[in-house]
């Protein structure tokens, strides 16, 4: 199909319209993550620190199942005493009798770890704030496949919303002597940036 003018513009304006409110999360979420070192930030750290019991460390070594997931028993015991669900499918690792489990999230840093021998549980979560979460979820960090679907598809309509518009700057550009001398000065912009400071 060949692109017309008043295709490019249709093109454009879609792209545009589907794209603007990430771009703006994405161009502020890329502030937020070159400045991290110049934003205060305040963690929420919770601690657990449980001894399991005999009966409970027995039946886990009896398992003739997976060893790296934590088993249903001692799920509902934390989900009964401390209030804390942890899903039955996160896998964890078990090495010479210390199981350890992590967790993280979008913002969050998590992690368990039981000694098989003494029982002793340990749980530490980490919550880093509203602006850690959204720079997690701008680069992707600890996200679910939706998520990286949305990216991806996202950054495709971003690619048609710029070819568009560059389309429409060339035809355009006879009209503004302006357009071509502008465009050069984005491209050369960075590359002087690169090999004068960064190369």
């Amino acid at each position: 199909m060949k692109l017309s003018l008043g295709n490019a513009r249709q093109w454009h304006w879609i792209s545009a319209a589907i794209c603007s409110i990430g771009m703006l999360f994405f161009s502020w979420t890329g502030i937020t993550l070159n400045h991290a070192g110049d934003i205060p930030s305040n963690s929420d750290i919770t601690t657990i620190e449980a001894n399991l019991s005999e009966s409970i460390l027995q039946h886990w070594r009896s398992l003739d199942g997976n060893g790296n997931i934590l088993p249903e028993d001692i799920r509902q015991y934390l989900k009964s005493e401390y209030d804390l669900y942890i899903p039955a499918t996160i896998e964890g690792e078990l090495n010479d009798g210390e199981f350890y489990l992590a967790m993280p999230k979008p913002g969050v840093d998590a992690w368990l770890s039981v000694d098989l021998e003494s029982g002793e549980l340990i749980y530490e979560r980490t919550d880093r704030g509203w602006i850690s979460f959204f720079n997690d979820l701008h680069k992707g960090r600890y996200t679910n496949e939706a998520w990286r679907w949305f990216i991806d598809i996202f950054a495709v309509i971003c690619i048609v919303f710029c070819l568009s518009g560059l389309w429409l700057l060339y035809k355009q550009s006879k009209f503004r002597l302006s357009t071509w001398p502008i465009i050069s000065l984005g491209v050369l912009l960075p590359l002087i940036i690169i090999l004068t400071s960064l190369h």
